[in-house]
Protein backbone atom coordinates (compact mmCIF):
# COMPACT_ATOMS: atom_id res chain seq x y z
CA UNK A 1 0.00 0.00 0.00
CA UNK A 2 1.05 3.37 -0.84
CA UNK A 3 2.12 6.40 1.51
CA UNK A 4 -0.83 9.03 1.49
CA UNK A 5 -0.09 12.08 -0.08
CA UNK A 6 1.41 14.40 1.62
CA UNK A 7 -0.05 17.68 0.23
CA UNK A 8 2.40 20.73 1.12
CA UNK A 9 1.71 23.03 -2.16
CA UNK A 10 -1.60 23.24 -2.98
CA UNK A 11 -2.43 26.25 -1.07
CA UNK A 12 0.71 28.00 -2.53
CA UNK A 13 -0.04 27.15 -5.87
CA UNK A 14 0.33 29.67 -7.89
CA UNK A 15 2.65 31.37 -5.64
CA UNK A 16 4.75 28.17 -6.36
CA UNK A 17 4.47 28.30 -10.32
CA UNK A 18 5.60 32.30 -9.95
CA UNK A 19 8.30 31.37 -7.37
CA UNK A 20 9.94 28.76 -8.14
CA UNK A 21 13.08 28.97 -10.08
CA UNK A 22 13.04 26.45 -13.68
CA UNK A 23 15.74 23.99 -15.00
CA UNK A 24 18.72 24.87 -16.81
CA UNK A 25 18.02 23.66 -21.31
CA UNK A 26 21.20 21.70 -21.27
CA UNK A 27 19.57 19.69 -18.26
CA UNK A 28 16.43 18.65 -20.27
CA UNK A 29 18.57 18.24 -23.39
CA UNK A 30 20.56 16.04 -21.37
CA UNK A 31 18.28 13.52 -20.42
CA UNK A 32 16.08 13.61 -23.63
CA UNK A 33 19.06 12.65 -25.12
CA UNK A 34 19.47 9.73 -23.04
CA UNK A 35 15.99 8.52 -23.81
CA UNK A 36 15.76 5.70 -26.47
CA UNK A 37 13.61 7.51 -28.82
CA UNK A 38 11.60 10.59 -28.39
CA UNK A 39 8.04 9.64 -29.22
CA UNK A 40 6.73 9.76 -25.33
CA UNK A 41 8.16 11.28 -21.51
CA UNK A 42 6.65 11.32 -18.51
CA UNK A 43 7.40 14.01 -16.35
CA UNK A 44 5.63 12.39 -12.93
CA UNK A 45 5.32 14.97 -9.90
CA UNK A 46 5.10 17.93 -11.98
CA UNK A 47 3.71 20.53 -10.28
CA UNK A 48 3.13 23.76 -12.05
CA UNK A 49 5.46 22.03 -15.01
CA UNK A 50 8.45 23.41 -14.47
CA UNK A 51 10.24 20.90 -16.15
CA UNK A 52 7.20 20.21 -18.34
CA UNK A 53 7.64 22.74 -20.68
CA UNK A 54 10.80 21.96 -21.60
CA UNK A 55 10.05 18.57 -21.87
CA UNK A 56 7.37 19.52 -24.36
CA UNK A 57 10.15 20.93 -27.34
CA UNK A 58 11.84 17.63 -27.67
CA UNK A 59 9.22 14.92 -26.81
CA UNK A 60 6.18 14.36 -29.63
CA UNK A 61 4.14 13.61 -26.56
CA UNK A 62 4.17 14.49 -23.00
CA UNK A 63 2.32 13.07 -19.82
CA UNK A 64 2.67 15.49 -17.15
CA UNK A 65 0.71 13.77 -14.04
CA UNK A 66 1.28 15.15 -9.99
CA UNK A 67 -1.49 13.81 -7.30
CA UNK A 68 -2.37 18.20 -6.58
CA UNK A 69 -4.83 19.15 -9.25
CA UNK A 70 -4.15 22.83 -7.66
CA UNK A 71 -1.00 22.43 -8.79
CA UNK A 72 -1.52 21.11 -12.29
CA UNK A 73 -3.94 24.16 -12.51
CA UNK A 74 -0.98 26.81 -12.69
CA UNK A 75 0.36 25.05 -15.86
CA UNK A 76 0.86 26.45 -18.80
CA UNK A 77 -1.71 24.50 -21.80
CA UNK A 78 0.50 23.04 -24.33
CA UNK A 79 -0.60 20.95 -27.19
CA UNK A 80 1.32 18.00 -26.81
CA UNK A 81 0.89 17.69 -23.17
CA UNK A 82 -1.67 15.62 -21.29
CA UNK A 83 -2.25 16.96 -17.55
CA UNK A 84 -3.23 14.11 -15.70
CA UNK A 85 -4.33 14.33 -11.48
CA UNK A 86 -2.65 10.93 -10.50
CA UNK A 87 -0.20 9.59 -7.92
CA UNK A 88 3.57 8.77 -8.61
CA UNK A 89 2.86 4.79 -7.92
CA UNK A 90 -0.48 5.17 -10.06
CA UNK A 91 -0.13 6.57 -12.98
CA UNK A 92 -2.66 4.77 -15.12
CA UNK A 93 0.01 5.01 -18.56
CA UNK A 94 -0.02 1.60 -20.42
CA UNK A 95 3.27 -0.87 -19.72
CA UNK A 96 5.85 -0.33 -22.25
CA UNK A 97 4.82 2.87 -23.32
CA UNK A 98 6.80 5.82 -22.14
CA UNK A 99 10.63 6.63 -22.96
CA UNK A 100 11.91 8.80 -20.73
CA UNK A 101 10.29 9.32 -17.13
CA UNK A 102 11.36 12.13 -15.46
CA UNK A 103 10.69 13.63 -12.00
CA UNK A 104 11.99 17.51 -10.43
CA UNK A 105 12.76 18.29 -7.43
CA UNK A 106 9.60 15.52 -6.15
CA UNK A 107 10.94 12.37 -5.22
CA UNK A 108 11.54 12.89 -1.56
CA UNK A 109 7.56 12.79 -1.50
CA UNK A 110 6.71 9.72 -3.10
CA UNK A 111 6.78 5.90 -1.99
CA UNK A 112 9.96 5.59 -3.26
CA UNK A 113 9.95 1.49 -4.13
CA UNK A 114 6.10 1.86 -5.23
CA UNK A 115 7.01 4.74 -7.61
CA UNK A 116 10.26 2.36 -9.27
CA UNK A 117 8.59 -0.18 -10.15
CA UNK A 118 5.58 1.81 -11.96
CA UNK A 119 8.41 3.33 -13.87
CA UNK A 120 9.94 0.27 -14.60
CA UNK A 121 6.35 -0.92 -15.62
CA UNK A 122 6.08 1.84 -18.39
CA UNK A 123 9.24 2.15 -19.47
CA UNK A 124 10.29 1.05 -22.87
CA UNK A 125 13.48 -1.61 -23.31
CA UNK A 126 15.72 0.68 -22.69
CA UNK A 127 13.97 3.77 -21.52
CA UNK A 128 15.35 5.96 -18.91
CA UNK A 129 14.46 7.52 -15.36
CA UNK A 130 16.02 10.81 -14.78
CA UNK A 131 15.60 12.68 -11.17
CA UNK A 132 16.97 15.30 -10.08
CA UNK A 133 16.57 17.49 -6.86
CA UNK A 134 18.16 20.90 -5.26
CA UNK A 135 18.64 22.06 -1.86
CA UNK A 136 20.08 25.30 -0.50
CA UNK A 137 20.37 28.52 -2.69
CA UNK A 138 23.96 30.13 -2.42
CA UNK A 139 24.34 33.85 -3.59
CA UNK A 140 28.06 34.33 -3.12
CA UNK A 141 27.64 37.01 0.33
CA UNK A 142 28.78 35.25 3.25
CA UNK A 143 26.36 37.23 5.09
CA UNK A 144 23.85 36.62 3.06
CA UNK A 145 24.28 33.28 3.28
CA UNK A 146 24.63 32.82 6.53
CA UNK A 147 21.40 34.92 7.36
CA UNK A 148 19.37 32.37 5.10
CA UNK A 149 21.10 29.53 6.20
CA UNK A 150 20.00 30.05 9.82
CA UNK A 151 16.63 30.76 8.81
CA UNK A 152 16.61 27.15 6.87
CA UNK A 153 17.72 25.44 9.86
CA UNK A 154 16.89 27.47 12.83
CA UNK A 155 13.89 29.13 12.70
CA UNK A 156 11.85 27.04 10.02
CA UNK A 157 14.31 24.14 10.65
CA UNK A 158 11.69 21.84 13.06
CA UNK A 159 9.17 22.66 10.41
CA UNK A 160 10.55 20.44 7.59
CA UNK A 161 9.20 17.27 7.04
CA UNK A 162 11.47 14.14 7.09
CA UNK A 163 11.22 13.64 3.58
CA UNK A 164 13.44 16.51 3.08
CA UNK A 165 16.55 14.54 4.31
CA UNK A 166 16.51 13.35 0.86
CA UNK A 167 16.92 16.04 -1.09
CA UNK A 168 19.82 17.23 1.65
CA UNK A 169 21.59 14.11 0.73
CA UNK A 170 20.94 14.40 -3.20
CA UNK A 171 19.11 11.44 -3.05
CA UNK A 172 22.19 9.33 -2.99
CA UNK A 173 20.70 7.25 0.09
CA UNK A 174 17.76 5.63 -2.64
CA UNK A 175 18.49 2.12 -3.85
CA UNK A 176 18.18 3.23 -7.87
CA UNK A 177 17.08 -0.04 -9.26
CA UNK A 178 18.61 1.03 -12.68
CA UNK A 179 21.44 0.51 -14.89
CA UNK A 180 22.99 4.11 -13.96
CA UNK A 181 24.28 6.48 -15.97
CA UNK A 182 27.28 9.12 -14.71
CA UNK A 183 25.46 12.16 -16.10
CA UNK A 184 27.72 15.88 -16.23
CA UNK A 185 27.30 18.52 -13.55
CA UNK A 186 24.23 20.65 -13.75
CA UNK A 187 23.16 23.44 -11.89
CA UNK A 188 20.30 26.28 -11.42
CA UNK A 189 21.55 30.09 -11.86
CA UNK A 190 18.62 33.12 -12.18
CA UNK A 191 19.45 36.55 -11.23
CA UNK A 192 16.98 38.00 -8.33
CA UNK A 193 16.09 40.82 -6.55
CA UNK A 194 15.18 40.39 -3.18
CA UNK A 195 12.01 40.50 -3.56
CA UNK A 196 11.82 37.44 -5.56
CA UNK A 197 14.33 35.57 -3.07
CA UNK A 198 11.61 36.20 -0.52
CA UNK A 199 8.79 34.74 -2.60
CA UNK A 200 10.51 31.45 -2.93
CA UNK A 201 11.19 30.96 0.45
CA UNK A 202 7.65 31.14 0.75
CA UNK A 203 6.91 28.37 -0.80
CA UNK A 204 9.47 26.69 1.63
CA UNK A 205 7.15 23.41 2.77
CA UNK A 206 8.67 24.75 6.10
CA UNK A 207 7.68 28.12 5.85
CA UNK A 208 3.88 27.00 5.39
CA UNK A 209 4.34 24.59 8.19
CA UNK A 210 5.27 27.41 10.22
CA UNK A 211 3.05 29.92 8.96
CA UNK A 212 0.58 27.56 10.15
CA UNK A 213 1.61 26.66 13.58
CA UNK A 214 2.36 30.41 14.30
CA UNK A 215 -0.22 32.25 12.38
CA UNK A 216 2.77 34.78 11.12
CA UNK A 217 5.14 35.27 8.17
CA UNK A 218 8.62 34.21 9.63
CA UNK A 219 9.59 35.50 6.05
CA UNK A 220 8.74 39.21 7.59
CA UNK A 221 11.85 39.67 10.10
CA UNK A 222 13.81 37.37 7.01
CA UNK A 223 13.30 40.63 5.15
CA UNK A 224 14.16 42.91 7.69
CA UNK A 225 17.48 41.17 8.03
CA UNK A 226 18.80 40.67 4.13
CA UNK A 227 17.24 44.45 3.27
CA UNK A 228 20.32 46.29 4.83
CA UNK A 229 22.47 43.81 3.13
CA UNK A 230 21.23 43.33 -0.56
CA UNK A 231 21.59 46.96 -2.11
CA UNK A 232 19.54 49.30 -4.10
CA UNK A 233 15.99 49.07 -4.00
CA UNK A 234 15.18 46.40 -7.14
CA UNK A 235 19.07 45.85 -7.36
CA UNK A 236 19.43 41.80 -8.45
CA UNK A 237 21.85 39.16 -7.32
CA UNK A 238 22.73 35.86 -8.84
CA UNK A 239 21.20 32.77 -6.73
CA UNK A 240 22.78 29.36 -7.38
CA UNK A 241 21.34 25.52 -6.89
CA UNK A 242 23.70 22.78 -7.59
CA UNK A 243 21.61 20.10 -8.87
CA UNK A 244 21.70 16.50 -8.12
CA UNK A 245 21.06 13.99 -10.84
CA UNK A 246 20.32 10.08 -10.77
CA UNK A 247 19.63 8.51 -14.19
CA UNK A 248 19.23 4.96 -15.38
CA UNK A 249 18.24 2.68 -18.01
CA UNK A 250 15.88 0.00 -17.82
CA UNK A 251 16.68 -3.45 -18.86
CA UNK A 252 16.15 -4.67 -22.56
CA UNK A 253 18.04 -1.84 -24.27
CA UNK A 254 20.55 0.62 -25.46
CA UNK A 255 19.80 4.07 -25.54
CA UNK A 256 20.93 7.50 -27.32
CA UNK A 257 23.87 7.87 -25.31
CA UNK A 258 26.91 5.89 -26.35
CA UNK A 259 28.51 3.64 -23.64
CA UNK A 260 31.61 6.32 -23.39
CA UNK A 261 29.05 8.57 -21.83
CA UNK A 262 28.32 5.80 -18.59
Amino acid sequence: MTQPFADHFSSVAPAYAAARPTYPDALLAYVARCAPARRHAWDCGAGSGQATRALAQRFDRVTASDASAAQLGQATPLANVEYRVAPAERSGLPDGSVDLVTVAQALHWFDVPAFFAEARRVLVPGGVVAVWCYGMQRLGDDAVDRIVSRFYTDTVGPYWPPERRLVETGYRTLAFPFDELRPPAFEMSVAWALADLLAYIRTWSATGRYSQAYGRDPVMALADELAPLWGPPGSSRTVRWPLSLRVGRAPGGEGALDQGER
